[in-house]
């Protein structure tokens, strides 16, 4: 994930995001261990470590609140939160508590990089990390720390470390099933030209990677426009591509360039199909000038199920989530968010049923996963520290009248040659 745009900090916003982090940090003050002073076992029996005691389990969040993805940030932090209180309402996991311990690093790399070392001798492990390059500055720690991380971010860079773990598909893949997509529905043909709007950095580079790769199997060329996550008109690049000749676009960026990219083409008579990774969209775009391009012209591929999905797992966190913040939007975040806490709860539940809730258990519990299914979307396989935990795509499409603003298209499925290409990569 990549900066989709900037915009100035309000007071209302700062003053929201830090209400929001000082009630989620409530009660969070005090030591990680137990009441004896010591980090070995509990009085149960059951082996501890940092963020652990008798009576505790604290977990992370390195989270944006007040940056370019503080809508995002927000929604994640609160499913999560709400997954905490449910969980904590059952009795805990391994009859402790759960908290979680918010930090915001407004999506600032360096900020993320204090935060992080002020937060991790008092955590367990993350459910959460936004931005593809704070984790990318803090793999090194994360590793060393034996610190199980889920980063908010898709890049294939991000895989082959144990404490790593990016959930779902890759960019690469994802945009190998949006060539297949254009393809099967017959929307481009071979011999013809697609164009890909990307961010610079890993995310765009991955996303690439993955759509020329399927190019070449399909016999069409492709155009790249890279773009900076700065650039939030896109009219140079709708008129490279139109003179490019492309039949379609690809674009793997923020919500800002989406919008950009759609109404710019259908102003300019640009009628050609355009697909964004998921980080490329959000639902507040169907509140701009640019909602009937989008809904027009757009599918959006993503390793999760809209938030208006009919799977009994979605359809249950939404009516919670609605019930516990109400007005709040229902945005991929909270999916994302609450299906990442999800997952962490199962790890908790596994090393604690192993006598442990070290760090390296709870790692170790996390790579025995090979059927990980929270009912939110596909099942995933954790046991593979170099490859996706899933390969299946799903394909949306943006509606201005569904929560979350997408309904589905096509449900998850893997794209022909996904297996060949992971296995050309290594």
């Amino acid at each position: 994930m990549n900066v989709t745009h900037t915009r100035p900090r309000t007071a209302r916003t700062a003053a929201l995001a830090a209400a929001l982090a000082a009630v989620l940090l409530a009660g969070t003050a005090c030591s990680t261990k137990t009441e004896g002073g010591s980090t070995e076992d509990g009085a149960d029996g059951v082996k501890a470590g940092p963020g652990v005691s008798d009576k505790a389990i604290k977990l992370g969040a390195l989270t944006d609140l007040t940056g370019p993805y503080a809508t995002l940030g927000k929604s994640i932090v609160q499913a999560q939160q709400m997954w905490a209180d449910e969980i904590n309402a059952a009795g805990g996991i391994c009859e402790r508590k759960v908290e979680i311990v918010v930090k915001d690093h407004g999506y600032d790399v360096q900020k993320a990089v204090t935060a992080y070392a002020d937060i991790s001798p008092d955590v367990v492990a993350l459910p959460q990390v936004i931005g593809s390059p704070v984790v990318a500055a803090l793999l090194d720690d994360i590793q060393r720390d034996s610190m199980l991380t889920f980063p908010q971010a898709w890049a294939a860079s991000l895989l082959g470390m144990d404490a790593v773990q990016v959930l779902g598909t890759t960019y690469d893949l994802d945009m190998i099933a949006a060539v297949d997509f254009l393809t099967r529905s017959k929307k481009i043909a071979k011999g013809d030209t697609i164009g890909h709007v990307y961010f610079e950095g890993d995310y765009g580079a991955n996303a690439l990677e993955g759509s020329e790769w399927a190019a070449e199997q399909a016999g069409v060329k492709v155009v790249g426009q890279k773009i900076k996550a700065t650039d939030t008109d896109l009219t140079a690049q709708v008129s490279a591509l139109s003179k490019a000749g492309v039949k379609a676009v690809l674009i793997s960026a923020g919500p800002a360039q989406t919008a950009s990219l759609a109404g710019v083409a259908a102003a300019r008579g640009l009628q050609v199909p355009i697909i964004s990774s998921a980080p490329g969209y959000s639902p507040q775009l169907m509140k701009t000038p640019a909602a009937p391009a989008l809904e027009a012209m757009v599918h959006v591929v993503s390793a999760a199920p809209a938030v208006s999905s009919e799977l009994p797992g979605v359809k249950k966190m939404v009516a919670s989530y609605n019930a516990k913040y109400p007005g709040e939007p229902v945005d991929s975040g909270v999916l994302s968010g609450y299906n990442a806490a999800q997952l962490m709860g199962a790890d908790l539940k596994k090393a604690c049923e192993g006598g442990s809730l070290t760090r390296e258990a709870v790692v170790k519990a996390h790579r025995s996963q090979k059927n990980a299914d929270t009912g939110l979307g596909t099942p995933q396989n954790f046991t593979y520290v170099t490859a996706p935990a899933s390969r299946s795509t799903y394909v949306l499409k943006p509606d201005a009248k569904a929560v979350g603003g997408l309904v589905g298209v096509e449900e998850a499925h893997k794209a022909p040659g996904v297996d060949a290409y992971l296995a050309a990569r290594g």
